[in-house]
This record gives C-alpha cells, structure tokens and sequence, in this order.
C-alpha cells in the first residue's frame, strides 16, 4: 500500500495528475512558506510584547528576580535568541538524517524525562517536578519528548506502513503511552501526556490506522483519563473548579474567575496594552499558561481573534505541507508535518480553553508566545524542520520540471 493509494490519490503520470500539476505551478517560485514564516514571526513577536506586559509589574515587585522589573523580558529574548539559532541549526540538517537519529533522540528525551523524578536532580516548582536546573536556566524534558515523539511515531509509521491495519503494530506505542504517561503523571503533569497521546494517536490515523480499533482506543483513553481523574483529589478539584469557578472564587476556582474576569474586561478592543489590571498579582502565571487573559484583557476580542488566527493559519500550512508530501509519496515527511501541525495546534487549543473557562486547568503554555525556555526553543526547531521539508519539497519540484 503507498500513502497515495491510502489518500485515495491516483498513481498515474505526474504530468496527467491535476493535483501534481497544481503542485508544480503555484509552489515553484519562493523557496520557503512565506504564510508560515510570517505566521509564526508574528506570534514570537506578540507573545515578546505580552510577556514584558504581563511579568514588568511581577519581576518589579519579586524579591526572586531581585525586583528587576526586566528580568522576565530579558531571559525570554535569550531563549528567543537560543530557539533562533536552534532552528536555523534545525533547518540545515536533511529530514533523511532525522529520520534515522529519530529513535535515538525520542529515547533518549524519555531517559531524561526519567531523571526528573530522582531526588536531587528534578527541580521542583510550586508542588511540581518538572524541571532540570542547568545553572542559568532550567530544561524541561517533557518540551523534548514532544518533538521528538514526532519524529519518531513517523518514523515508526514508516517503517510498518505496509501493515498499519493490524492491530499487533499498535502494541509498541501503547506500551511506550503507558511508560511516558506513569513518568508524566509522577510529576505530575498531566497537560503534556495530553498532548504527547494526540500527537502519537494522530500520526497513527493518518498513517492508516483501522478506524475501528481506533476509537477502541480513544474510548479506552478516555475512560482512563476519567478514572485518573477521578481518583485523584487534586484533578477532581480542577474539574469540579473548571464546571463552576464562582463557586469558590477565593479558593479552587480563583485562577479560572480572574482569567475570566480578563477577558471580560477586554470587551471588543481591550483595555489597552500595558493597562491590565489582572497581571497586578490577581492573575496567577499571568507571563505563562494565563498569557491569553492577559491579551484578551488588553487587546479584546480582536487580539484573540488575531492570534487564533495566527496559529489556524500554521496548523493548515502544516497540513498543507504535509499533502504535499503525499502528492509527492513522502510517508516520513508527511507524517512529520502533520504531526507538528498536531502538536502545535492541540496545545494551542487547551491553552485557549484553559484560558476561556472551556476546559479544566492543564498547566499548558501558549506555543511561540508564553515564557518559558524550553518550550520557545523546542517550538522553533519543530517549525524549522516544517520549513526544510517544505523546502526539500519545492527544490524536489524544480528539478523534475
């Protein structure tokens, strides 16, 4: 079976294929995604300004940041430039030669992902063990797992294309669902085994994936999400908190009603940037998972509107990357692209939520805009090797006209 065939496209010439042909004429004459690029220079640069509104008046008044008001702005512009050179590392590098370093890296993020619960070496953060410090700042390895479990679930999508309807080949990435979700929930956090499951269920679907044991797996997950759930006071509070913040607004609900009160507050236009009163020590993690109230509160609902359209725009340039691949039988590639455009979109989406009062409180930053090292620059190596397969792609057109 080839991905075409799986994609319901033609095998036949080329040049008598009116999709290829389409390919061909509209994507021969930039050399990169210029709606991507731009898409996503203008995230880094909203969530650049949102993170000096929203942290300025904490870092000020913090004795841990030694009341440098800049403090925050300043470490987001180093990761910023990190994830810079990061990506333009990242671009460099063929996706052949992802491809096969792929197991060894996702491996290898799981191993550090362990270290994190051994005393001594996680670093732990307002009840929370998620972090390696390094000194200057602290890695977070759930961020690598990630983008590596991306690479990895495609390149194990490819390598069993071929039998992708039975259901013995699903056996290795439950077995791997399970190790990272005990290592996840440890630390606990539960927002990234979210994630990293619908980046490894999306790929699989798309690889071709029997539908019917699919769902059996969705619904299993669910009525395992349930029960984790359930039998933890701490996510029962969330959710029960989540249903009705005004119940205990001073209390289980507090973080939720201020995020909600920002975003009334920012009726239509907003209250104007920088004049925020929710980041004045009401809003917790107003710099990180609550950076949307924050924006919603000063921009209104047209800055909401700009940035959901912003990251709309990037998750379809990554299905679009990714059809393209197919038109061209790239399985690796296109499940790569694909995959990032799900994982991109699927955190965006919770933080959005979590933000809005239309899901529970997962401890999510927003991709590209929230502070937060590893997260910025694991963010700009993914989207860099969207952009080389993409270039791989038209430089593959041109030399076959």
């Amino acid at each position: 079976m080839s991905l075409k065939s799986l994609f319901g496209i033609s095998e036949e010439d080329p040049e008598k294929n009116p999709r290829k042909r389409n390919l061909v004429s509209n994507r021969q004459i930039a050399e990169i995604d210029h709606a991507l690029l731009w898409s996503v220079l203008s995230l880094l640069s909203i969530g650049l300004i949102m993170v000096y509104s929203a942290s300025i008046v904490i870092a000020g008044e913090s004795a841990a940041t030694k009341h440098q008001s800049l403090f925050y702005v300043i470490r987001h512009c180093i990761f910023l430039g990190i994830g810079f050179v990061g990506a333009i590392t990242a671009f460099q590098i063929k996706i052949d030669f992802w491809k096969k370093i792929a197991p060894l890296l996702f491996f290898s993020s799981v191993i550090v992902l362990a270290l994190v619960l051994i005393p001594g070496i996680g670093k732990n953060v307002n009840g929370a063990t998620r972090w390696i410090s390094l000194g200057f700042f602290n890695i977070q390895p759930s961020e690598l797992v990630k983008i590596f479990s991306v690479l990895y679930a495609a390149s194990y999508v490819e390598r069993k294309f071929e039998n992708m309807h039975e259901l013995k080949i699903f056996l290795p990435i439950l077995a791997l669902i399970v190790l990272l979700g005990a290592l996840l929930l440890l630390e606990p956090d539960f927002g990234a085994f979210v994630v990293i499951i619908s980046i490894f269920m999306g790929i699989l679907f798309l690889g071709g994936f029997r539908a019917g044991p699919f769902f059996g797996v969705i619904a299993f997950l669910l009525a395992a999400f349930a029960l984790l759930i359930s039998s933890s006071p701490y996510r029962r509070a969330r959710v029960f908190g989540f249903m009705d913040p005004w119940e205990d607004a001073f209390g289980k609900g507090y973080q939720l009603s201020h995020s909600l009160i920002a975003f009334g507050r920012g009726e239509i236009s907003g209250v104007g940037l920088g004049a925020s009163v929710e980041k004045l020590f009401y809003l917790p993690e107003a710099h990180t998972d609550f950076l949307m109230a924050v924006l919603a509160e000063e921009m209104g609902l047209i800055g909401v509107c700009v940035v959901i359209f912003l990251f709309s725009l990037i998750v379809y340039r990554a299905f679009k990357i990714g059809w393209n691949c197919v038109l061209l039988n790239k399985v690796y590639e296109s499940l790569v692209s694909m995959g990032i455009g799900i994982w991109l979109g699927i955190q965006a989406f919770f933080n959005m939520g979590v933000n809005m009062g239309l899901l529970p409180t997962k401890g999510l930053t927003l991709p590209l805009m929230s502070f937060g090292g590893s997260g910025i620059v694991v963010n700009c190596i993914g989207l860099a090797i969207l952009l080389r397969i993409d270039w791989e792609n038209r430089n593959l057109i041109r030399k076959s006209r």
